[in-house]
């Protein structure tokens, strides 16, 4: 009797069920650099963090003659040549904004969703993507700013090397802080989902809740360096004693200023899961 031998089934390993975080990442960046807004927004930061501090710069030497020895006494260089950070900080989160909303407005988040059914997945690529492109632009541009503000103040003996005390941290955490306010308005644009909400409550965080605070009585104003961008600015102001506004210590700043953009990650990824697309 012949035994007749059947062939076993040929075993295969199963497709992967999903996209995992490198190309998630890839998609993100390929996203990022094919929109025009992208490329606007960032050159608007960098060029009002070059130009206005070079313009601000050049009127402070212009003045220069005319100023008290207290006034001397109390500038600070470094930080005076990064004054355009103030509006370049608006362009980022502006930006941060629309990475998120302008999916949601033109309905591919759906896409997005149905090719990524991971949403922390796609939040924490969103947010590396543009946190790593952000820091790069601000941080070069800052370097750029503070040459050429340096520049122009040396005309009065009155410029600092990077070298200084105090001033690599001051460039440095100019990019550091530009883009984690970014990833904060990732966050707040993931919270609300539209771009115009979403921008009013990023300039009423930077701009508007610090004028509030600053309207508080005395007794009150310790309060206003726990607010977002003021303990954030303290990276980059340090705590020279020229400052009308308390200041936590540089690092401590920037390390609450962090914690508030963890918190608003955190709460845009339990949002982003439990709502509908």
């Amino acid at each position: 009797m012949v035994a007749i031998e059947f062939p076993l089934p040929r075993t295969t390993v199963p497709p992967k069920t999903g996209p995992i975080l490198p190309d998630v990442l890839r998609s993100e960046w390929d996203k990022l650099r094919t929109v025009r807004s992208t490329y606007w927004t960032l050159f608007a930061a960098a060029a009002t963090m070059i130009g206005l501090s070079a313009i601000l710069c050049g009127i402070y030497v212009a003045q220069y003659a005319h100023l008290s020895a207290k006034d001397r006494a109390l500038f600070d260089p470094a930080s005076f040549s990064l004054t355009g950070s103030f509006l370049a900080q608006l362009a980022i989160g502006v930006l941060g904004v629309l990475v998120i909303t302008s999916e949601y407005g033109s309905g591919m988040i759906r896409s997005t969703f149905a090719a990524v059914p991971q949403r922390l997945t796609v939040l924490a690529a969103k947010a590396a993507v543009f946190a790593a492109v952000t820091l790069v632009v601000t941080t070069a541009a800052s370097l750029a700013a503070f040459s050429v503000g340096q520049m122009i103040l040396s005309s009065k003996g009155i410029g600092v090397g990077l070298g200084a005390p105090g001033v690599l941290r001051t460039v440095i955490g100019t990019g550091l802080y530009l883009a984690v306010l970014g990833l904060l308005a990732l966050s707040l644009g993931t919270i609300i989902r539209k771009t115009a909400g979403a921008i009013a409550a990023v300039f009423g965080l930077v701009l508007v809740l610090p004028t509030i605070a600053g309207l508080l009585p005395g007794s009150l104003s310790s309060v206003q360096k726990f607010l977002p961008s003021n303990a954030g600015l303290a990276l980059v102001t340090g705590s020279h004693a020229g400052k009308t506004v308390p200041s936590l210590a540089p690092w401590i700043g920037f390390g609450v200023f962090c914690l508030y953009a963890v918190a608003a990650l955190a709460v845009a990824g339990v949002i982003l899961v439990r709502r509908d697309a």
